[in-house]
């Protein structure tokens, strides 16, 4: 397929949440980019998104009252996939149909993760490859600053003298999620396993392979992992969260709220090589924290996202409102804080929109792609079936084709 280079994008957003107004918050960082529409089932939402598109510069766009009438309207080229996990695969479907009867859109990109199942993933690689169209995987740890500078730095000065890095870990850690159906198995697909851990995995994966080398060059071969519900089954935070988070119970219903994992894999000359992730809601310091590090032969690599910079000290006479506005999912007003003072930036999201603009802008496929996202779901279910069983998950697995978590099948704790 050969597509003339455009010299604008015009990205059409699914969905009008949290992670939506991140991508426009690292959107503004972006040329020859207009987001120019927006489709939400709510109206209020979406109509509050395009204003915010617009404020940034970023418009004029539109709020459309159908995915229909956005793809089909001539005024989009490319779709950005933020909608609920649960609501992806309708989407997707939706926009598989309408490109084949004859919508102007040449390429989709999806955010983290790509589904909640295995066997919705490969549904979702089966129809974007089946409309022909671009597609990417929105993974933004890949495309932090500091993961593209090391791992620069690491396979150009380390590797070629002493070998390949072995060793990848990668943890992500807050207080909770933002909406209620992050915390409901069965809408979500899990619980922070799945929420936070496909992160995880995928930085590692992409920090232990080559620059020039395809993803497929390490072979997953086994997976093993924990689940735990650590603070929010108890009281009294069953209670707080009850009335936090409509419609969610965690005295019935929960979901895990810790995940360790341990992926193995052989590398392209047979060498084992591992990941090493650990998410947790049940983290309560500054704000979201993220920690990195990479190990071979004789270096290391490592990253804290609360090791910042800039801080900044709030003494008990600072009064105000609690708030997001030094770092995500903060968790205090006052005292000695850590200030992110580019969220975008450090997360990985302005790179990442730069890239897939210019990916879909220029015509090419992008080198993280539904396929990458599926590869996720396959680690991701490999570690809950270890987590159910108490065991070791050999690979390749045939049964995790139809194998769904403990907590999205409703039955039990998922411990």
């Amino acid at each position: 397929m050969s597509l003339p280079t455009l010299s604008t994008l015009r990205i059409g957003f699914i969905g009008s949440g949290f992670i939506a107004r991140f991508h426009l918050q690292a959107l503004a960082g972006v040329r020859n980019v207009v987001v120019a529409g927006v489709y939400s089932p709510r109206a209020e939402r979406r109509q509050s998104f395009a204003a915010l598109a617009d404020s940034l510069d970023l418009g004029p766009c539109r709020a459309f009252d159908s995915l229909e009438a956005m793809l089909t309207s001539g005024e989009v080229d490319a779709v950005w996939i933020t909608n609920p996990n649960y609501a992806r695969l309708e989407a997707m479907a939706e926009i598989h149909r309408l490109v084949k009867a004859g919508a102007p859109i040449r390429a989709v990109a999806c955010e983290k993760p790509l589904a909640r199942t295995l066997k919705e993933a490969r549904e979702m690689l089966r129809l974007v490859e089946d409309a022909g169209l671009l597609h990417g995987y929105l993974e933004n740890q890949l495309f932090s600053t500091a993961v593209q500078r090391g791992r620069d730095i690491i396979w150009r000065r380390a590797v070629p003298t002493t070998g390949r890095p072995y060793l990848a870990r990668a943890a992500e850690e807050h207080s909770g999620p933002h909406e209620p159906w992050f915390w409901q198995g069965e809408q979500q697909g899990g619980g922070v396993l799945s929420d936070m851990m496909c992160h995880s995995v995928e930085v590692g994966r992409f920090l232990l392979t080559a620059p020039n080398e395809p993803r497929e060059a390490l072979r997953l071969v086994a997976a093993n992992a924990t689940v735990a519900n650590l603070k929010w089954t108890h009281a009294p935070y069953v209670d707080r969260l009850r009335a936090a988070m409509p419609g969610v119970d965690y005295a019935k219903r929960p979901s895990e709220d810790f995940a360790r994992g341990i992926l193995t894999f052989a590398d392209p000359d047979g060498r084992e090589v591992m990941i090493e992730a650990t998410t947790s809601w049940a983290y309560v310091g500054p704000g979201l924290r993220i920690t990195l590090e990479l190990l071979g032969p004789e270096y290391a690599m490592e990253f804290s996202s609360l090791n910042t910079g800039l801080k900044i000290f709030l003494s008990r006479a600072v009064e105000g409102s609690a708030g997001e506005d030094l770092v995500e999912k903060q968790n205090a007003e006052q005292g000695l804080m850590p200030v992110l003072e580019d969220e975008p930036g450090i997360y990985g999201y302005t790179l990442e929109n730069r890239y897939f603009v210019d990916c879909f802008r220029r015509g090419e496929m992008p080198f993280e792609t539904f396929r990458d996202g599926v590869a996720v779901v396959e680690m991701l279910m490999a570690l809950y079936k270890s987590a159910e069983l108490g065991r070791t998950v050999e690979l390749p697995d045939a049964d995790l084709d139809t194998y769904v978590p403990v907590v999205a099948r409703g039955e039990g704790e998922g411990r």
